[in-house]
């Protein structure tokens, strides 16, 4: 049985120039096998959500190293639904508080993720939330 591979979306809301960490998590998805589109820096949530809606993807993995985490992320997250009732996964990373994190959750955020987290727990943690054993084949 062939699977339609997973599509993620990974960008950079807001005014934070720094994307080692993205860029590196974005390849690690892609040697994985998933299929991930890039979207870049200093974007705005509803530039996120457009591209999202369109390149049809299962999840958005935003991240954040300015601080403004809690309003770049929920505006995202609302942007999308209210463009769009499909159900994706929302993902965070960069350098997030611990006391941030169950206000991500509560607003809809999947899972958040930190620097050096090993590209394997995300892959594993997004094929989870999907449904995905690691033993499905991919196209």
């Amino acid at each position: 049985m062939v699977i339609k591979k997973i599509r993620v979306l990974i960008a950079k809301p807001g005014l934070d120039g720094h994307d080692r960490g993205a860029i590196a998590v974005a390849q690690g998805l892609r040697d994985a096998g998933m299929e991930v589109i890039y979207l870049g820096l200093r974007l705005t949530p509803e530039q996120i959500a457009e591209a999202a809606i369109q390149e049809d993807v299962d999840v958005i993995g935003l991240s954040c190293l300015s601080g403004g985490h809690l309003t770049l992320f929920s505006k995202t997250m609302d942007s999308f639904k209210e463009r769009s009732d499909k159900e994706i996964i929302f993902l965070g990373g960069g350098i997030i508080p611990k006391k941030d994190i169950e206000a991500l959750k509560t607003a809809g955020i999947t899972g958040t993720f930190g620097p050096g987290t090993p590209i394997n727990e995300i892959t594993s943690f997004i094929k989870a939330e999907l449904g995905r054993g690691s033993d499905d084949k991919e196209d």
